[in-house]
């Protein structure tokens, strides 16, 4: 069932309620987490519901969705985040109306961004997706992999890293996922140690409906929630 605007932006009031509690656990500040309400599969009834309330940083999995809802809703105030698989020809889809790519895993995916992006003369600002739980169903570098290509994408003049992402397994209880997200963190710490810049690593996107209390009590600075705000997909 449909939830109707009003129950939207409940929600969408409690999850940053619950966000900004799960920051004073942690010591941190609540205005350093960007809530990035996902609207993968969701009609622009809901996202317009979700706007209203508040939302202007929202996340889409698929390059076309993303697209097509930007286009539809081309004078609206909002940052539009790739959350999901970019392939490779889909980087230049993006390349106008993306605000933050989180999900950049290989140096070629990058280099096409950054070629993309060089012809409307634009700087794109990607994280780099991790897969540090190692699933073999999920995107991402491992941990090797991102040490190898941090420093080459933070070379690329068009495409500027701005920090990391990871998608853990699905759980029920997001404690289980807490060793993972301490680990995204403790890799960015390493690369700044390696000499990266600390400002290119400022990012940890990390954090699902099920889990993004624990996310960001581990240090997440985006969380990507859907399902807590709109409701089951139908």
């Amino acid at each position: 069932m449909q939830l109707s605007r009003s129950e939207i932006a409940e929600k969408l009031t409690q999850i940053r309620e619950r966000i900004a509690a799960a920051a004073e656990r942690g010591g941190r500040d609540p205005g350093e987490v960007v809530l990035v309400a996902v609207t993968k599969t969701r009609s622009l009834e809901d996202v317009e519901a979700v706007m209203e309330a508040g939302a202007v940083d929202l996340g889409e999995n698929y390059v076309q969705e993303l697209v097509d809802k930007a286009k539809q809703m081309a004078e609206a105030d909002v940052r539009w985040h790739a959350i999901g698989h970019v392939q490779t020809n889909k980087a230049r889809d993006l390349v106008d109306v993306v605000s933050l790519v989180h999900s950049l895993d290989s140096l070629r995916l990058a280099k096409e961004f950054d070629k993309r992006a060089a012809r409307i003369d634009r700087q794109i600002p990607a994280l780099l997706q991790v897969n540090v739980a190692g699933e073999e169903s999920k995107f991402g570098v491992d941990e090797a992999g991102l040490l190898e290509l941090a420093p080459q994408v933070a070379e690329l003049e068009h495409v500027r890293l701005a920090g990391l992402m990871t998608m853990p397994p699905y759980v029920e209880d997001g404690e289980e996922n807490r060793p993972h997200f301490a680990r995204l963190r403790d890799l960015r710490d390493d690369l700044i140690e390696r000499g990266l810049p600390a400002d290119r690593l400022k990012q940890l996107s990390m954090g699902m409906t099920s889990d993004f209390e624990v996310a960001v009590e581990e240090g997440a600075t985006l969380v990507r929630v859907g399902t807590a705000i709109f409701g089951p997909r139908q």
